[in-house]
């Protein structure tokens, strides 16, 4: 290390960065929970659970581009079909196919490396 309180600054503003988008998820998670209807929600178990997979998935997918994230998510999270991720995100609903195998990409590798470590 040429640059020891380089490196240190990186490295705090690095693990700044990634807290506060944990935090950021945090809160989307519980007001999406402040919405749904009480039958429907999660234990406190469940709801950790579900919080680390969402973590887990936004890791796997930081190296896709921002359209690729969100057909993944549109697809996933509110159930949209290719015509209606296309027609938002401004693509060709091939691009959307495209978009969905890479993101899936991404998550089964993660996947797997999680696996073998």
């Amino acid at each position: 290390i040429v640059e020891p309180r380089a490196f240190l600054t990186t490295i705090a503003k690095r693990l700044l960065f990634h807290l506060r988008r944990r935090r950021d998820l945090e809160q989307a998670w519980l007001e999406q929970l402040r919405h749904s209807p009480e039958a429907f929600s999660p234990s406190p178990e469940e709801r950790a659970l579900l919080l680390e997979t969402v973590l887990l998935v936004d890791r796997a997918m930081q190296g896709l581009p921002a359209a690729a994230r969100a057909a993944f998510l549109y697809s996933q999270l509110d159930g949209l079909g290719h015509d209606e991720i296309a027609r938002r995100l401004g693509v060709s609903v091939r691009t959307v196919g495209r978009y969905l195998r890479q993101a899936w990409q991404c998550c089964l590798e993660d996947l797997r490396e999680a696996a073998a470590g």
